[in-house]
């Protein structure tokens, strides 16, 4: 990474490294928020597809292990080097796709697969191919990507008050009221009045929680011409297109020019080295990266990496816990998490829909990145992030040639 110097991110030159004086009380709940966020998404696929494949609880502890540790060492690594806000997690339409797909070969052959998948993103960060496209991508579209990614996870906020009204309602009156007065604490006081309410409404179950440490297993890695192609290429174009793409829209539409090569590159080497203990693969986060780089991680620019960090921290501490981890996320509701993460992105999806009509020429194209990321539409099992920016790319195409 010495041959890629920091890129000033918005705000002004980069400050020196000193990320625990950068750190702040925001930026470590919003490290802690994308964190537990991108545990509770999809922690319960993996399980799925591990039961589904027969893998015994090692395997799968193994697997969380070997996805955390990976993550954790990434997201701190890449922070600290580029000082930005650069979050990694594991691919969750991968672990999607594993569902039906890992337990119809051996394991040691799906292990070779993950090896394919992530020399197949060494190799696309190395040739420099990821970030030639992505500086042809209009910043508009890259802010509608991003909006209708997190308008999903936003609106989900309402959606959960039909079940948990008083739990919803006391979250998000806590957080006006102290977004009025104290914005850089809005976050915080609104996770510890949700737990609060959580506990007094009687949502909160520690019964099956327990500490116990993880173990990694190592398995030998076999090649198979059926397993690259059921799964090695197949989370190849998914870990592409659904996950380094917004990933990097999301650096983009907050104001971070951080090169992508090294990124793509430094991930896929991380899946490379942590394959044979289980990882499918971890790439650039989207949802849990826009918790970091928002304003409400920290109200400076130039000091969100550090969220980043704490969220690379937590990572690491959770997943040398291991199988800890699921039960303490099973201890608290659903609702909780999803109203914590739902109010955490919203500085950042208004910043993507006032990015993505601020041009006027391009307010057509954006809008239908827009709704078509925000749909959900999943197709040939790629994800409606990628068909957004599909559509808005053959939207503006069109109309600019028309133009």
């Amino acid at each position: 990474m010495n041959a890629v110097p920091p890129v000033a991110p918005p705000g002004g030159a980069p400050l020196p490294l000193r990320p625990l004086r950068d750190s702040s009380l925001s930026a470590i709940v919003a490290g802690f928020v994308a964190m537990m966020t991108g545990y509770t998404s999809s922690l319960a696929l993996m399980f799925q597809a591990g039961r589904n494949a027969h893998l015994s609880d090692a395997q799968i502890s193994s697997w969380i292990w070997a996805l955390s540790i990976a993550m954790a060492l990434t997201t701190i690594a890449l922070s600290l080097r580029f000082r930005a806000p650069i979050v990694v997690a594991w691919s969750t339409p991968g672990a999607a796709l594993l569902i039906t797909s890992l337990g119809n070969v051996p394991y040691a052959d799906a292990i070779g697969a993950f090896i394919v998948c992530a020399v197949l993103l060494v190799l696309v960060g190395v040739t420099g191919v990821f970030d030639t496209i992505m500086k042809r991508l209009p910043a508009s579209l890259a802010a509608a990507l991003l909006a209708g990614i997190l308008f999903r996870i936003g609106i989900a906020l309402f959606g959960a008050a039909e079940h948990d009204t008083a739990l919803v309602l006391a979250m998000f009156v806590t957080y006006l009221v102290v977004k009025r007065f104290a914005a850089r604490y809005a976050i915080v006081t609104t996770l510890l009045v949700g737990i609060a309410a959580a506990a007094a409404l009687g949502l909160l179950d520690f019964s099956h929680f327990r500490v116990a440490f993880a173990r990694p297993v190592f398995t030998m890695p076999a090649f198979s011409l059926s397993a690259t192609i059921s799964i090695g290429i197949p989370l190849f174009i998914v870990a592409m297109a659904s996950q380094n793409v917004p990933g990097l829209a999301v650096l983009r539409a907050d104001g971070y020019q951080t090169p992508s090569s090294p990124l793509i590159t430094w991930t896929g080497i991380a899946s490379l080295v942590f394959a044979p203990f289980g990882s499918h693969g971890v790439n650039l986060a989207a949802i849990t990266a826009a918790i970091c780089t928002g304003p409400d991680a920290h109200p400076d620019p130039r000091r969100r990496y550090t969220a980043a960090v704490w969220s690379g921290v937590f990572y690491l501490l959770a997943g040398t816990l291991g199988a800890t981890i699921a039960a303490l996320f099973a201890a608290f509701p659903k609702t909780l998490v999803i109203s914590i993460a739902a109010l955490a992105l919203f500085g950042s999806i208004m910043n993507g829909l006032a990015n993505a009509m601020a041009d006027a020429r391009q307010r057509e194209p954006a809008l239908i990145t827009f709704m078509v990321t925000a749909s959900g539409l999943t197709l040939l099992s790629i994800g409606s992030a990628f068909w957004g920016l599909v559509a808005g790319v053959v939207a503006y195409v069109i109309l600019a040639a028309r133009r």
